[in-house]
């Protein structure tokens, strides 16, 4: 039951930070994808900060802020693939 749990929270997580970050969702695949990384991600750096999320919110709220960064980290790659290839 812990699986189902995280890919809602997943798939939750990567629609919000779609909506935040580039102000449309990657479609429920794309959103379920970012999510989960995404999870993993502000999971990693929560703890590198020394914060931990015991409830359902929490890991929500961790889970979209890691899908942010990896949302805006993309972007950045992207657009240095982007620009490289002009050349």
């Amino acid at each position: 039951m812990d699986i189902v749990w995280f890919l809602l929270i997943g798939l939750a997580a990567g629609f919000v930070a779609g909506q935040l970050v580039r102000g449309s969702s990657a479609g429920v695949l794309g959103d379920l994808i970012v999510g989960v990384i995404g999870a993993v991600l502000g999971g990693f750096l929560f703890e590198l900060v020394g914060l931990r999320s015991t409830n359902l919110l929490g890991r929500l709220i961790t889970a979209t802020v890691g899908a942010a960064v990896l949302i805006v980290l993309l972007r950045y790659v992207n657009r240095g693939a982007s620009r490289s290839s002009r050349r």
